[in-house]
């Protein structure tokens, strides 16, 4: 069985009809799952607007602009503002690997084909130039500035929710508003995730630092540049062994030990124990993603392909992604299987066979 993903690669400096497509395109799916977990229980719109501006200031023309694209309804602008959402999560593995004269920070992305935007997004919203993955249709779960401020996220292993803003939109914010490893860290320690994350951070100067975020406030660096599905405060992972998240982690610390050559740490994410295969379990790594700060650049990859980018000469473009079958050696189709439904189960703690998802007529042997 195969699993496949389309990227595309927009540029729009401002919010305009590019985003506005990729709205009616992605909420109705988005819309469905907010209702579903309890969305329109949250703040309402006047709360969450009011904790952007408290937070989150520069953002705010930002939203208003999004809101009115999507409609202006209530429910498009508290969703997203982020503030106070239902629980989500993901997977990934995230490293730095420095040297004298180059910083690279690499990350795989591991979930379900299904839960991916697949879009990689350049714009200038703020007047700053960033371009990142997109996460909730305007944050990012990684990204780079024109500043060569790199960022990405990795799910803090716990479902454990605090009042706070969606973390995709706080490194949405950090890249449009900090140019320094200093400058996003201390945003890190202001601004309010509603759920723990690990976030790892470089800088154009050489900088880098990776950072345990807590549910409602607060951060601690890190001593290592690296990042998996854990926390280092005592708090056990919800599905540790599922997502192999120790197994990662100690991977990851040899291999920096080794102090590798910064071109070469991506070679390390694409083979395993970081790169995974389990797609048919809703737990495949969907992209690479490999960035360079001293030259705003960065570079996806996949088996047997890359996609480069820089900040400087982006390149509007689609490629489509063929995952391989991984674990569960089903002949089913992708579309034979409800996968949303697998990542739900999944951010809920639940773990049925994906079998049960699949209809009675598909052959499963």
């Amino acid at each position: 069985m195969t699993h496949s993903l389309t990227f595309d690669a927009i540029s729009e400096a401002t919010p305009g009809p590019k985003w506005a497509a990729r709205w009616q395109r992605s909420w109705p799916a988005y819309e469905a799952w907010f209702v579903a977990n309890g969305g329109d229980t949250g703040p309402d719109r006047a709360a969450c607007e009011a904790a952007l501006h408290d937070y989150m200031p520069e953002l705010v023309p930002v939203h208003a602009e999004l809101t009115a694209l999507a409609g202006g309804s209530d429910r498009a602008a508290r969703f997203l503002s982020t503030w106070c959402p239902p629980s989500y999560l993901g997977g990934c593995s995230l490293a730095v690997a420095t040297s004298r004269d180059d910083i690279r920070l690499v990350r795989n992305y591991d979930l379900s084909p299904d839960l991916n935007e697949g879009l990689l997004l350049h714009s200038a919203w703020t007047g700053r130039r960033v371009m990142g993955m997109v996460e909730f249709l305007w944050g990012l779960s990684d990204g780079i500035n024109d500043a060569g401020l790199s960022i990405a996220l990795a799910y803090g292993g716990r479902q454990e929710t605090a009042r706070g803003f969606g973390i995709t939109t706080i490194l949405r914010y950090v890249l449009e508003t900090c140019e320094t490893v200093p400058q996003a860290l201390r945003v890190l320690q202001r601004v309010p995730s509603h759920m723990p994350y690990n976030v790892v951070v470089a800088d154009a100067s050489g900088a880098a630092a990776s950072v345990e975020i807590y549910a409602g406030g607060g951060a601690k660096v890190q001593p290592r540049l690296v990042a998996t599905n854990h926390q280092t405060n005592g708090t056990a992972p919800d599905r540790g062994g599922f997502t192999r998240t120790f197994e990662r982690a100690d991977h990851l610390v040899g291999v920096l030990s080794d102090a590798p050559t910064p071109s070469t740490l991506v070679g390390q994410f694409t083979q395993a124990p970081l790169k995974q295969d389990r797609y048919a379990e809703g737990f495949g790594t969907l992209f690479t993603a490999e960035y360079e700060p001293l030259r705003r650049q960065m570079t996806l990859h996949w088996d047997g392909d890359t996609w480069a980018q820089s900040i400087e000469a982006f390149e509007e473009g689609t490629r489509e992604v063929i995952y391989g079958g991984g674990a569960g050696g089903a002949s089913a189709q992708a579309g034979d299987i409800d996968w949303v439904r697998i990542g739900m189960d999944y951010a809920a703690g639940r773990h049925p066979d994906w079998r049960s998802f699949v209809p009675d007529w598909v052959d499963v042997a």
